[in-house]
């Protein structure tokens, strides 16, 4: 069971897309100071419905319906302002280009425009909280060890989330506590509806018992890794074992899937590859007037089923004994350019647009003999983006880092359990709005 109820996310769904027709509606209003007539409406219904499902698109990639951002009042205007101002160039093309949707006066657009972001805020902020999500459920913690802390941390200190840890038991202490008196009594005075447990320790066994009884008192119970999983989207390290791998890990082929995930990896690779080739040029002249030749550099990777292959990228170190990055190398690797020649790898197949991004031989061989189960991210195609590069905020760089990596391990880990198309498709234009932004991954 999921401690976030997916009916928020539809009602922000359902709510936005209500709000863009009573602001349409609101504008026709505005604009002839009278009701609109039935034809009127329907003249802009249709061309503006298709406006509206690309909207709401936009509004997804922002993460406006993700449960980071449901509840945080001060994130919420400037993310809708950013998403708007980009819909409104769409919207701007769409009816300016398009003659088949040429609607007049073009006045209407812009004032559906400032009344859509005024209305879709003013859900956001004011509304939303009506529906009682901001009434946090009473929880109780069974676990143990460094994500136990964290998990009770992270839910307690944020108010986005609708649970609230009142208490904890540490497994560590259970023997010494006298589980009727200091649990049993507290779950039934204080209301707490849902306990969140380690089910799989052992040391939780003596006490299943009495936890058994609370299920007649309609006591919900939630494994507790499957909310550490859901809030920190990735696997907890602690849960990794041979019988998690042989629970969630496969490294059989899904037919469908990886048609879908080819097919993505070609149309994009092709698209993308075309459109960058205005680049090339500059970048080429700017490495041969920085440092001379060669442009182009190749680099061993560690790909799928652990065999290595040859990704191609433009050069942005120095050639001497004491390679240092260029001056304009520094601009490509801030940009990214340097990594648009990897396009080819993807055409050819040693690459995909988004899975856990390929390491140097020497390094994974350093990480295979200190990270438990390691190899296991060589089960799928290695990828120009993934999960931990969207998520990591300190991710290992160019040096050994085995903490590091033992979290870019547990997000890897996540997207190899849960991968699918559209988690890929999720995947990659958070990358888009990433290197858009120009923060990096």
């Amino acid at each position: 069971m999921n401690v976030f109820n997916k009916r928020e996310s539809a009602i922000l769904f359902f709510g936005d897309v209500a709000f863009f027709f009573v602001a349409l509606w609101v504008t026709l209003v505005v604009r002839y100071t009278a009701l609109p007539s039935r034809g009127l409406v329907l003249d802009h219904v249709y061309p503006f419905s298709i406006i509206f499902v690309i909207w709401v698109f936009v509004f997804f990639v922002a993460g406006l319906y993700e449960k980071q951002t449901l509840f945080l009042k001060s994130r919420i205007p400037p993310i809708i302002l950013r998403t708007q101002i980009a819909n409104s160039i769409i919207a701007v093309m769409f009816f300016y280009f398009i003659p088949y949707f040429n609607i007049t006066p073009k006045t209407n657009l812009f004032i559906d425009l400032f009344l859509s972001f005024v209305f879709v805020l003013v859900w956001r902020i004011y509304l939303v909280p009506l529906f009682g999500w901001r009434k946090r459920q009473l929880g109780f913690l069974v676990g143990s060890g460094d994500e136990m802390k964290e998990l009770k941390r992270e839910v307690n200190d944020n108010p986005r989330y609708n649970l609230k840890f009142i208490s904890s038991l540490d497994l560590d202490d259970v023997e010494a506590i006298d589980f009727k008196e200091e649990i049993l009594d507290r779950v039934y005075s204080e209301n707490i509806s849902t306990i969140v447990i380690d089910i799989r320790n052992e040391k939780v066994r003596p006490i299943l018992p009495h936890l058994y009884n609370l299920i007649f008192s309609k006591i919900r119970f939630i494994d507790k890794y499957r909310v550490y999983e859901d809030i920190f989207d990735r696997v907890p390290l602690s849960l990794i074992n041979y019988n998690w791998f042989l629970e969630n890990i496969s490294s059989s082929s899904h037919v469908v899937y990886d048609l879908l995930k080819r097919t993505m990896d070609i149309s994009a690779a092709i698209i993308l590859g075309i459109l960058s080739l205005v680049v090339y040029p500059f970048a080429m002249i700017g490495i041969a007037i920085s440092d001379g030749a060669p442009i182009f550099i190749k680099q061993q990777r560690v790909g799928q089923g652990g065999k290595t292959f040859n990704i191609i990228k433009f050069r942005t170190m120095t050639t001497g004994p004491n390679n240092s990055v260029t001056r304009f190398g520094k601009i490509l690797r801030k940009t990214r350019i340097d990594e648009l020649p990897q396009l080819w790898n993807v055409l050819r197949g040693n690459l995909s647009l988004v899975g856990p991004r390929p390491e140097l031989p020497r390094m994974v061989k350093l990480y295979e003999e200190k990270i438990p189960y390691y190899s296991v991210r060589h089960l799928i195609k290695p990828g120009l983006s993934g999960w931990a590069q969207i998520h990591q905020e300190k991710p290992p760089k160019f040096n050994i880092g085995y903490d590091e990596t033992k979290i870019k391990l547990s997000y890897d880990l996540y997207y190899i359990k849960n991968r699918s198309f559209l988690l890929d498709v999720k995947i990659a234009l958070k990358t888009l709005k990433i290197l858009l932004m120009r923060s990096g991954i």
